[in-house]
């Protein structure tokens, strides 16, 4: 079954549970990551989510009045989302800095039938400044089947880490031509211009539910968001992730 990967809110469980039937959550069998070595990583939290943290979605701080992360997290009134900066513990509201959204932009090309241009640009209503952001990936030929990206998230981890917690995960780039050569991939809408294949073909490594709109970065710049897969970290099933280098221009224009 595909499913998108962010979080149920509270409001919607009941339909949603059904839907991701099956599914496993967030970035299974990673490692904690710190804040120090990911100040972009932002947590795109939301006071509907069924998550005691408020985890919903994640996102990359790209200025420090924007961050960009998954259309399809964008579901929910705007004045219910809020981004968390510097929290790897999301239960420790100590730490870290807070931002409602001001503004919301949805890739134009975006729809729900087939997920491409699952990107979205938020304006923060109070900048991170100070904090180090995450280039983006302009370059296609950067998506190639061999590079070894590592995406970042929040999430329950099916007892492979603490839940709610920052974590990494390093996922090969597959190359197009492996989630091209699934069938209900292609019919679900998997497209070389608009995605990204990466993850494990044996299984057991993979971004999930909660991890949606996170970044998948490569060599110090974001190549991509977590968008969807079949199942979670299931063998011969890797992730898909919307390609950054594809879009790059227009939102360059949105963070300008």
């Amino acid at each position: 079954m595909i499913v998108s990967r962010r979080v149920q809110a509270v409001l919607l469980a009941a339909v949603l549970l059904v839907a991701t039937a099956g599914a496993k959550p967030v970035i299974v069998g990673g490692t904690v990551a710190s804040t120090a070595e990911a100040p972009w990583a932002i947590a795109l939290n939301n006071t509907q989510s069924a998550a005691s943290g408020g985890r919903y979605c994640g996102a990359a701080l790209v200025a420090p009045n924007k961050i960009v992360t998954a259309a399809h997290c964008m579901d929910e009134a705007v004045s219910t989302y809020y981004a968390v900066q510097g929290r790897a513990d999301l239960a420790d509201d100590s730490v870290g800095r807070v931002s409602g959204i001001s503004k919301v932009w949805i890739h134009p090309g975006y729809n729900t039938k087939d997920n491409r241009y699952d990107v979205a640009v938020l304006t923060l209503a109070r900048p991170f400044t100070g904090v180090p952001v995450l280039p983006l990936e302009t370059r296609a030929r950067a998506d190639r089947a061999g590079a070894v990206p590592t995406v970042y998230g929040w999430g329950d981890t099916q007892e492979t880490g603490p839940d709610e917690t920052l974590q990494k995960a390093a996922v090969p780039d597959l190359g197009d031509k492996t989630c091209l050569a699934n069938k209900s991939y292609v019919s679900n809408g998997y497209a070389a211009a608009t995605n990204v294949c990466a993850g494990y073909l044996a299984g057991g490594i993979d971004a999930c539910q909660g991890d949606s709109g996170g970044p998948l970065v490569l060599n110090g710049r974001l190549l991509g968001l977590v968008s969807w897969g079949q199942g979670c970290a299931q063998p011969g099933k890797p992730g898909v992730y919307a390609e950054v280098a594809g879009v790059a221009r227009a939102l360059l224009q949105q963070v300008r």
